[in-house]
């Protein structure tokens, strides 16, 4: 066997080493050896076949490798190993945040009156038609007994504004306690 036939299988060798690294994850222990192969098949090439064919086999090399590393790129996800390092590119619509029932449920209370059962500061309990919610002002102190009005629902949290008093609903303090 000539030493140019020796570099070309180097270089072969090489390119399995980087691909084996995907079945094998060695942190790149594999990645690094078919790299070191690859330069030292191409240099004996140089050394022992000529300027022309190194200069080949080093276009070889230089356009067969970032096809490769594409390729790899494009698989890896799809090995065992890639799914477990790998996030999601899509989450499904019933797996987000929003979609979770008990956000859905605080979602129907915006444009809601409710009346504060505790200083918010800014985070206190508001009560909505006899349900307590958790709530968040917006920054100020709101006092117990305040009507607020709830503005906003955002990531599960209840944000409310003190208002003056629910205009459709007339005193209801009067009114429950005459």
């Amino acid at each position: 066997m000539s030493n140019v036939t020796l570099g070309y299988i180097l270089i072969g060798v090489g390119f399995l080493f980087l691909f084996a690294e995907l079945a094998f994850p060695t942190h790149g222990v594999l990645i690094a050896a078919g790299i070191f192969l690859d330069i030292v098949g191409v240099g004996m090439v140089f050394y022992y076949g000529g300027r022309y064919k190194g200069f080949v086999t080093l276009a070889a090399v230089s356009l067969a490798l970032p096809i490769f590393a594409g390729a790899v790129f494009y698989l890896w996800p799809r090995t065992p190993m890639g799914r477990r390092l790998i996030m999601k590119a899509k989450a499904q619509e019933k797996e987000t945040l929003a979609h979770l029932p008990a956000i859905q449920e605080l979602e129907v209370l915006k444009g809601r009156i409710g009346k504060a059962i505790s200083t918010l500061r800014p985070a206190g309990v508001v009560e909505f038609d006899g349900r307590r919610v958790d709530c968040l002002s917006e920054g100020i102190l709101i006092d117990p007994d305040t009507w607020v009005k709830c503005i906003e629902v955002k990531a599960g949290k209840v944000i409310v504004r003190p208002i003056d008093g629910p205009t459709e609903l007339g005193n209801l303090d009067s009114e429950l306690f005459t």
